[in-house]
């Protein structure tokens, strides 16, 4: 079995710059919210079944939640089942920090003619790394040549001409043409029968996952007898979806700037995740773990560490409301 990851998989450390508490009477941490704030800034580890549209299932949410805008972590096409993110309101501004954190599959492809197994793990081997795919005639995006990393292919188990693979894969990559390739390279043919998504990143099979029956009950328990306790259950803190990204944690003097659009100097800054390169996505919280923004490394873990002023994130997507924290003037006066 591979022991290769995906990128949302890296353990990081957590380097301390100042020694900070927090003030308790501004912001919650996220499992604390108000359960209307909950559910606009929660996300769903939702099981999409064989049938509807990727785009159908969000639509079915946003109908049963009674929400105005949800949005989805990468689509499945209707046969296929799996891990589908479902971001609700305010949450939907993360969206897109999931796509360098990787996906998983498993899926059935059957070849058209006899390969002995020694055969068929050396072939699978060669479409480990980057690899060259041309997206189908029927996908949404423009069918251009390009490059997908597939961090490992591990073979479950193989009985006559039926492969079982765990598939794990760059985001945008077809596992429908992988499967057509191998059959290519093993010279018989191949067809891919059935895919599931098993992993978006954070999001995984454990017991976050559920079903839009769990969505259903949870909401009707907490309209119907004001109990919240599945609710919560259901729809996980947006954070959740943040997971695999550094993690940088800042000052409650700094939050209110960095709401309204500021970029983060070195200062504000508490603690953070070692291994940070410049370029690199980067999540900023508060000290009670509460996403303020997303944005792009100017400099090192090591450079943040060790500098006194300067800027060192450039703020690309505020995620908080302003005036959740009072402002840096206000502090002062206190």
């Amino acid at each position: 079995m591979s022991e290769r990851k995906l990128p949302s998989d890296v353990k990081r450390e957590i380097l301390i710059k100042n020694e900070v508490e927090t003030n308790p009477d501004y912001g919650c941490p996220p499992t604390e919210r108000p359960i209307e704030e909950h559910i606009r800034k929660g996300i769903i580890n939702l099981d999409k079944p064989a049938g509807p549209t990727s785009h159908e299932v969000v639509s079915w949410v946003k109908k049963i939640l009674n929400l105005r805008k949800a949005g989805h972590g990468g689509t499945l096409d209707p046969k296929v089942t799996g891990i589908l993110p479902v971001a609700l309101e305010d949450a939907t501004k993360i969206i897109q920090s999931l796509l360098p954190a990787g996906k998983e599959y498993v899926t059935v492809i059957q070849l058209h003619g006899d390969v002995s197994k020694e055969k068929i793990k050396k072939v699978i081997k060669e479409f480990e790394g980057p690899i060259y795919q041309r997206p189908p005639v029927r996908s949404s995006v423009k069918r251009r040549l390009r490059i997908r990393n597939v961090y490992y292919i591990d073979i479950l188990e193989v009985e006559g001409r039926n492969i079982l693979l765990r598939i794990g894969c760059q985001a945008g990559t077809y596992i429908r043409k992988i499967a057509h390739d191998i059959g290519e390279a093993l010279g018989v043919g191949a067809h891919m029968r059935e895919l599931r998504r098993t992993r978006t990143g954070p999001f995984k099979e454990d017991e976050t996952l559920v079903t839009l029956h769990d969505v259903i009950d949870a909401y009707y328990f907490w309209k119907e007898d004001g109990d919240e306790t599945f609710l919560r259950k259901v729809i996980q803190p947006m954070e959740k979806g943040l997971e695999h990204l550094p993690h940088i944690w800042i000052r409650d003097s700094a939050v209110d700037a960095i709401c309204h659009g500021a970029n983060l100097a070195a200062p504000g800054i508490v603690k953070l995740h070692d291994g940070i390169k410049p370029g690199d996505l980067v999540a900023i919280f508060t000290l009670k773990n509460e996403a303020v923004a997303l944005g792009k490394a100017l400099v090192s873990s090591k450079e943040m560490l060790e500098k006194n002023h300067g800027i060192v994130v450039d703020t690309e997507r505020v995620l908080m409301e302003r005036g959740t924290y009072p402002s840096w003037h206000e502090f002062k006066k206190e």
